[in-house]
């Protein structure tokens, strides 16, 4: 899949879900060290971290209602958020996206090696390897990311995170990953993408390139994405919310994030 194209719809998803801030790309660069610590060929790398990249793709097709919620999601509420790993995978096969490695880390990101994940319950080997790899990096930064309900980050937030991952190996995640991930981190491989926009100024101030260029080559993958039944006038309101959202965050980084 075309990097430039990736990094298009990576850039809506975020947002769309501003809650993440960079998570996306924090999580691509971990999928970076990560590929090449294990000496993963280069253009292996590289769909391992648009994988990343699109990880997210399907909360597009999540109500915001949802996605901004600031409590607990009631039961029905978490099936649909659960429906994005989904709704994701089928946007890329729209897309015409056949690399297994990019599809495999989408759908399949938050299954558990016990088989208590999601969507399709996978237990074992029956995950893709790259999918049991990403759900660590995915897990790790969710756990010392900074968020609306969450100031902890930092050393001490990774390795609360390291601890929980350890506890988890063999039942939730791959124990291979876990430990790996472990000694970059001990190894201070991971600092500078621990740290990356990883604080309330950053977090408030995350705007990326929305040039015409952007915005173009967005609405064209959310059109040819989209499903056959979306209203048709779906996607400009979500690329009108993306330059509102943006112009927004830059407004608020100009005066000081008052």
């Amino acid at each position: 899949m075309n990097v430039e194209v990736a990094n298009a719809l990576g850039r809506i998803v975020e947002l769309k879900d501003r809650s993440t801030a960079a998570h996306t790309w924090r999580v691509s660069m971990y999928a970076q060290a990560v590929a090449e610590a294990v000496g993963v060929p280069t253009q292996r790398v590289m769909s391992f971290m648009i994988g990343a990249v699109l990880h997210d793709l399907g909360k597009l097709d999540v109500p915001d209602e949802i996605l901004a919620k600031p409590g607990s999601l009631e039961p029905d509420e978490y099936r649909r958020m659960q429906e994005h790993t989904i709704a994701g995978w089928e946007r890329l096969r729209r897309l015409g996206v056949t690399d297994p490695l990019i599809l495999d880390v989408v759908r399949s990101h938050h299954e558990r090696i016990d088989g208590s994940g999601y969507p399709d319950g996978l237990t074992g080997e029956q995950i893709p390897k790259a999918a049991r790899w990403f759900a660590v990096i995915d897990a790790f930064d969710a756990m010392t990311s900074l968020r609306p309900y969450r100031d902890e980050v930092g050393e001490e937030a990774a390795m609360h995170a390291i601890l929980e991952l350890q506890s988890k190996a063999g039942s939730w995640y791959e124990p291979e990953a876990v430990e790996l991930f472990r000694r970059l981190l001990d190894e201070g491989r991971l600092d500078s993408i621990l740290e990356h926009l990883n604080d309330r100024q950053g977090h408030d101030s995350l705007v990326g390139p929305l040039t015409p260029e952007v915005l173009e080559l967005a609405r064209e993958a959310l059109l040819r994405s989209s499903p056959a039944d979306e209203p048709p006038d779906r996607v400009d309101r979500l690329l009108s919310l993306a330059r509102a959202e943006a112009t927004g965050a830059s407004s608020a980084s100009s005066d000081g994030g008052a």
